[in-house]
């Protein structure tokens, strides 16, 4: 009888699938950081990358070499891919020297903002993230692809969230003019990206909003695109070039240490 119980109990061990860990994308973060930097020929000694909560501050990164990512943007990263594509935009904003700007203009206005409370201002604020974002991505696309990661993994990630109440009603993705800005430049810049696709079902269901959007242009809406993208392509491989050039400094970080030292 003992031997049967034994034996039954073997068997359902071996029924029972086994389950990997789950995938902790905060722990991947400084590998795959590190693997961002060298790939793209961007030295990484000294570099830390830290997880905090809430919106990352990375205004201070050419002195302290700390990339700051926010715990909130990796809960939708699913794997190396979608982890790279969180760290590449903070990158791509310290890059483009978004941070170092407004710490730069601090210096003139006494470290207030200009920005108030009325719906006015709110839009031009809304306005200018939107635009750095983009410029961000793009620099993203271009530091993903030089290091082997999948672009298309930003637009997962910026679909994967919660989408604002007018892009429900409207029917669109999450973050969806970001992830459409995404697709036109990698479209653009790195056309066999598109061809392969991203496997998974955020990514999919994006594609029908996005060949919705990309059939309904006419000829000029095609030609505005293109002139929009080659000019966002030469601007982007610029800063990066002279990111790297400058030993890791946007270059509003390098105006700040002409002013301040």
């Amino acid at each position: 009888m003992k031997k049967i119980l034994l034996t039954v109990l073997a068997a359902l061990v071996l029924a029972v699938p086994s389950f990997a860990a789950a995938y902790n994308a905060s722990t991947r973060t400084p590998e795959v950081g590190v693997n961002l930097l060298n790939k793209n020929g961007i030295p990484s000694a000294n570099v830390k990358f830290m997880v905090v909560s809430g919106n990352p501050d990375n205004s201070e990164y050419a002195s302290t070499r700390t990339i700051n990512v926010s715990t909130n943007d990796l809960t939708y990263a699913g794997n190396d891919n979608e982890v790279a594509a969180v760290i590449a935009s903070e990158l791509g904003h310290i890059i483009s020297g978004h941070g170092a700007k407004n710490k730069f203009l601090a210096l003139f206005t006494g470290g207030s903002s200009s920005d108030s409370d009325d719906l006015a201002s709110s839009f031009v604020s809304s306005y200018k993230t939107l635009k750095e974002d983009k410029e961000a991505d793009n620099a993203a696309v271009d530091l993903m692809v030089s290091a082997g990661y999948n672009p298309l993994a930003i637009i997962v990630v910026l679909t994967k969230q919660t989408g604002t109440y007018w892009e429900t009603i409207q029917g669109k993705p999450a973050n969806a003019e970001r992830a459409m800005n995404v697709y036109d430049y990698v479209s653009y810049a790195y056309p066999e990206k598109i061809k392969a696709g991203y496997g998974c079902n955020e990514y999919r269901n994006f594609l029908t909003y996005a060949n919705s959007v990309v059939a309904a242009r006419d000829e000029k809406a095609i030609s505005k695109n293109t002139k929009t993208q080659q000019k966002a392509k030469k601007k982007t491989a610029s800063n990066i070039t002279k990111f790297k050039t400058r030993g890791g400094l946007s270059g509003w970080d390098a105006a700040y240490g002409l002013f301040t030292n």
